[in-house]
């Protein structure tokens, strides 16, 4: 009965905060558009593609291109989540939504609970239904079923909730569109970084490196901590693309990405509630 009076405010602030961004005019033009945007992709897979002078049989073709797409989704809707998150304190604080709430019997974290989960929710959603538009345009026109693609969209929501977490904790921090852009930067870097660490165990760049190098150099650098400890966004990313070419996962390094952003979310997680409770209320 206890655990009832607990949960049942954040289940109602979750209900609002769905509610309430769902009814804006914006949340809706921008699912409309990228609804629009993902069917419109439908023609790419109906082409003939040739690769060393052989066709590609639809199989590949399509797994293929679903890969590309899910990716772009993927990174689409972390922008759109960071967007979403940015002002949902101040909306409330403004609005009087925020000493209204906390003028009743609700504890902050709570309400900060109630917060995250629903704009999660919101976001996880509007990540589900663009994968599965590309599903069922695999699915109906294609007649090629793959639901390993929307099994790798909820994987893929570690990364929503690893965004909605750290922009609410910035925006109490610093301006809303700082805390934007920091997670932004975040992302944008941690995918530059996954880039250049894929060039340089290349071939020729394990070639360039050992022709240049001049003396021996230490396995552990300073590159190679902060790359290892930065937020795995992408790696997630490519861990949940992985199931729909139903490649197998090998050891611990496979699953590291999902194990960092997951470590992410809860040290982000408890300075939110750290610091929202010293948060003056006006």
């Amino acid at each position: 009965m206890e655990t009832l009076k607990v949960f049942a405010p954040i289940r109602r602030i979750i209900k609002y905060t769905f509610v309430d961004e769902m009814r804006h005019k914006s949340f809706a033009i921008m699912f409309v558009i990228c609804a629009i945007s993902v069917f419109l992709v439908r023609g790419c897979y109906q082409g003939n593609y040739m690769v060393n002078g052989s066709y590609l049989d639809a199989g590949t073709v399509v797994r293929a291109l679903s890969k590309v797409t899910f990716h772009i989704i993927g990174a689409g809707v972390m922008v759109i989540a960071a967007l979403l998150s940015m002002r949902i304190f101040r909306n409330d604080r403004n609005e009087g939504m925020l000493s209204c709430v906390l003028s009743k019997p609700i504890a902050r974290w709570q309400y900060v609970t109630g917060k995250i989960v629903g704009l999660w929710v919101l976001s996880v959603l509007f990540m589900f239904i663009l994968h599965s538009i590309v599903f069922l345009i695999t699915s109906i026109n294609l007649k090629i079923f793959m639901p390993e693609y929307l099994v790798a969209s909820l994987l893929c929501s570690i990364n929503l909730l690893f965004v909605v977490i750290a922009v609410l904790l910035l925006s109490l921090l610093m301006p809303d569109i700082v805390a934007f852009l920091c997670v932004l930067g975040v992302g944008v870097v941690g995918f530059l970084g996954d880039g250049i660490a894929a060039t340089s165990h290349s071939q020729m760049a394990q070639a360039i490196v050992q022709q240049s190098a001049t003396s021996p150099q230490s396995d552990l650098t300073w590159w190679k901590i902060v790359y290892y400890l930065w937020p795995k966004l992408l790696g997630v990313q490519q861990l949940a693309s992985s199931l729909i070419e139903s490649e197998s996962f090998y050891g611990f390094g496979s699953l590291y990405p999902l194990i960092n952003v997951l470590l992410y979310c809860l040290l982000l997680g408890a300075l939110l509630f750290k610091r929202f409770r010293d948060e003056d209320i006006v």
